[in-house]
């Protein structure tokens, strides 16, 4: 799974900041053809974004170059179940990439622009936020 090699701190505030903003960078096709946009923000984990990538390179059947263009940088702790109250913060879990509205999450080049939004499509149903396909000239599809 995707994760920080080193982090200057182990465990971060899980408040949800700005996340209901739209995004002002990472919103343009910058190496691929084809691209993947979030409509909406949220917290998207390393796990969700392993599986939309395992989605969109076997649909293409390895045929196309695929960049991620988000990373997990954020650890959410959890304490563990039946824990009484107290006895500080819990151990991190796992690791999520904080996504607004506007951010490119995959690019893709190398296929034709049918086999794109097939794929696109599958790895879209694996992230929880809604997407959109875009491509090099700016229009949605």
């Amino acid at each position: 799974m995707l994760q920080p090699k080193k982090t200057k701190y182990r465990k971060q505030q899980k408040q949800v900041r700005h996340i209901k903003r739209k995004e002002n960078r990472g919103c343009e096709l910058v190496f691929g053809e084809f691209g993947l946009r979030a409509l909406e923000g949220g917290w998207i984990t390393d796990r969700q974004i392993e599986a939309a990538r395992r989605a969109v390179t076997r649909y293409v059947k390895r045929g196309g170059k695929v960049w991620i263009k988000i990373f997990p940088d954020k650890p959410i702790s959890k304490k563990p179940a039946e824990t009484r109250m107290g006895s500080g913060k819990g151990a991190p879990e796992y690791w999520v990439a904080e996504v607004c509205a506007g951010r490119i999450l995959f690019e893709i080049t190398g296929v034709d622009k049918t086999t794109a939004k097939a794929a696109f499509a599958r790895a879209g149903s694996k992230l929880p936020v809604k997407t959109k396909l875009v491509t090099r000239s700016g229009m949605l599809i």
